[in-house]
């Protein structure tokens, strides 16, 4: 029996019905359902972090939740972080990952950046010390961090000299 359940959600400020099963995952809901690929599923047991959007604010793991689990919620993936719907500028954020060569093959970007948006907000006088901690539940086989580091590091300094 593939028993189908109405939901609704609101992904990057935009609005979407669906009927869908109830074991669906909300990554794979946001990747199949939606066609937003940015959310990236690596490890399927909330390890890496590769699958992190923004739920209500918060940072989760989208391989962990269910998409009925999700009915009625704000959602926020990399794609949304713009807020521009042709993607042609950078969020403060994304940018500084790029000038400071904090990414390589990207696979674990997006996961970092959805992690990271509700850290600055909520730590504006991160020491370095935090900023590793908050970035331990994302993985990378890439970089060795200290790109990432340096990149978290002056979004703080440019958050204290302006707000974005």
């Amino acid at each position: 029996m593939n028993e189908r359940i109405p939901i609704t959600v609101r992904v990057n400020s935009r609005s979407y019905e669906r009927e869908v099963e109830p074991r669906l995952l909300l990554s794979d809901f946001l990747r199949h359902e939606l066609d937003l690929t940015g959310t990236h599923v690596g490890c399927e047991h909330g390890v890496c972090g590769a699958c992190t959007v923004l739920l209500n604010g918060e940072a989760v793991r989208s391989c962990l939740l269910f998409a009925v689990q999700c009915d009625q919620q704000e959602i926020l993936t990399v794609e949304g972080l713009t807020g521009d719907s042709a993607g042609e500028e950078l969020h403060p954020l994304q940018e500084l990952f790029r000038e400071h060569h904090a990414l390589q093959c990207g696979f674990c970007t997006p996961g970092f950046l959805m992690t990271l948006i509700p850290f600055l907000d909520a730590h504006p006088d991160a020491d370095e010390e935090e900023i590793r901690q908050a970035l331990s539940g994302n993985l990378c086989r890439c970089t060795g961090y200290q790109n990432i580091v340096n990149a978290v590091k002056s979004a703080l300094q440019h958050r204290q000299q302006q707000s974005y």
